[in-house]
């Protein structure tokens, strides 16, 4: 085995990992409950998972400066029941979808201010904001759904395959684009570089509180999307929509191999952490075990993820001490 590719191994230890485990379940799956793989199931279990995954793409963003957003569920429920009552009013679906997305922008611009600029923790701003948006929608709505969408809301007016086909391809796109620009732009350079050292960026010239305040309102952007994609399936929204979602999408980049203190991870982990996540809930009741512990094997694989991330960072410095004292 060449230097190289022994680099590259090393390297994408954590994706290749990843990939080994869900070949696994699927082989066990396969051998045990062959019904989980059926077009149908496979097609759900997609397009539930596609705004986790839209999401978790601004979140890896987040993650790789070094900051968290918990505020993600809250700000889905919000851009949803947006674009429902924007699509109410007469606007045509891609412009209510935009006016979602502005939404999701101006909260998470809020966020990036706070954070960056104002210098608070991100989980202190995030959290109030998650609480905020949650219990203000619903004083707002008194918990009701938006009824009654125009026909030309769902399914964006088309056929369902076509819709799916419209979100999926909008997937791969922005998954495409999100691991492009983070190895070839200077936008993504400056990510890793705000998230590796704040103070070594700010000598090379990068702007940590511009980076910082950009991948947050970028993840507004994004959350609303999400939430255009998962709304247009149904002919009504829950003004509820996203409970839970913060946990699945910061799990799914974690696992994915995004290290929590910034400055590693890639896209292409978060969309393997995003499909593992996927199939272990889905896995268990076609293997006849309870729901329940899906939560409880999710939060494991999580603490496995993040012990493994303090074992490479702490194996880091120990071969650097080590180089040095040689030195």
């Amino acid at each position: 085995m060449t230097d190289g590719t022994r680099q590259m191994l090393h390297h994408y230890r954590r994706e290749i990992s990843l990939v080994i485990a869900i070949l696994a379940i699927a082989a066990v799956l396969a051998v045990v409950a062959p019904g989980f793989f059926t077009f149908g199931n496979q097609r759900d279990l997609v397009m539930a998972n596609m705004p986790v995954l839209i999401v978790a793409v601004g979140m890896t963003l987040v993650i790789l400066t070094g900051q968290i957003d918990i505020s993600v569920g809250s700000l889905f429920a919000i851009c949803s029941v947006a674009a429902g009552v924007f699509a109410k009013m007469g606007l045509p679906t891609p412009i209510a979808g935009l006016a979602a997305c502005l939404v999701g922008a101006l909260f998470g611009a809020l966020n990036g201010v706070l954070v960056a600029y104002v210098r608070i923790p991100s989980i202190v701003v995030t959290l109030a904001v998650m609480v905020a948006l949650r219990d203000g929608l619903r004083w707002v709505t008194q918990g009701a759904w938006v009824q009654d969408l125009p026909p030309a809301f769902q399914w964006f007016g088309a056929s369902q395959a076509s819709s799916e086909r419209i979100t999926i391809g909008c997937a791969i796109l922005l998954l495409i684009s999100a691991a492009w620009g983070l190895r070839n732009l200077a936008g993504g350079r400056a990510v890793y570089a705000t998230g590796s050292n704040q103070t070594a960026a700010r000598l090379a010239g990068i702007d940590p509180r511009r980076v910082i305040f950009s991948v947050f309102t970028l993840t507004g952007v994004l959350t609303g999307l999400s939430a255009l994609f998962n709304s247009v399936r149904f002919n009504q929204i829950p003004s509820n929509a996203g409970v839970g979602m913060e946990m699945q999408v910061i799990a799914a980049v974690i696992v994915g191999g995004t290290s929590v203190s910034g400055g590693r991870g890639t896209v292409a982990g978060t969309l393997l952490g995003v499909i593992l996540l996927g199939i272990i809930g889905p896995g268990l009741t076609f293997l006849g075990i309870s729901a329940y512990w899906e939560l409880a094997i999710q939060g494991g694989v999580i603490l496995a993820a993040v012990a493994m991330d303090a074992a490479g960072v702490h194996s880091g410095k120990y071969a650097g001490n080590l180089a040095a004292e040689r030195a």
